[in-house]
């Protein structure tokens, strides 16, 4: 039976932590496009949690924090500089939001270019080293138009 929620816009939500929560909103705001729907403060600690929209996405991020579940995660420079995962985000221009990230300071580490599945994309890392893909292939259209691609 399937466990999938029926009554929400996107049923798989990315999380990520940050030691400088209050700057990585505003920087992935401004290299990336998000837009913050809602934040929650302490008023000790200032940002505990906010949630960042891009299209019909989203993204949750959150301080690092010595937590039950802040201890099972790992940021990028704890464990040199490796990702374990990354975030694709569909976009309409894979060249526009290059161009912006660059400018933001991104550190690219894929070059931008044609990919052989299609789309036109790239792949860099945040200001805290998060892996992040951006592209216009949109794996949902072959899906809509019935047809599967073959490897």
């Amino acid at each position: 039976m399937s466990q999938q929620s029926k009554n929400t816009s996107a049923s798989l939500i990315p999380c990520l932590r940050y030691r400088n929560l209050t700057t990585a909103i505003d920087w992935l705001c401004r290299a990336f496009g998000f837009e913050c729907q809602r934040q929650y403060r302490d008023e000790q600690t200032g940002i505990t949690h906010a949630q960042l929209a891009f299209g019909n996405g989203m993204l949750m991020v959150g301080p690092v924090v010595d937590s039950e579940y802040g201890q099972q995660l790992r940021q990028p420079d704890e464990i040199g500089g490796a990702s374990t995962q990354g975030i694709y985000v569909i976009v309409n221009s894979a060249d526009a939001l290059y161009a912006q990230a660059k400018a933001a300071g991104a550190q690219i580490v894929v070059e931008l270019k044609d990919e052989d599945y299609g789309g036109r994309g790239f792949t860099c890392r945040d200001l805290e080293g998060h892996l992040w893909s951006f592209g216009t292939y949109d794996p949902w259209a072959d899906e809509a138009a019935g047809t599967v691609a073959q490897a």
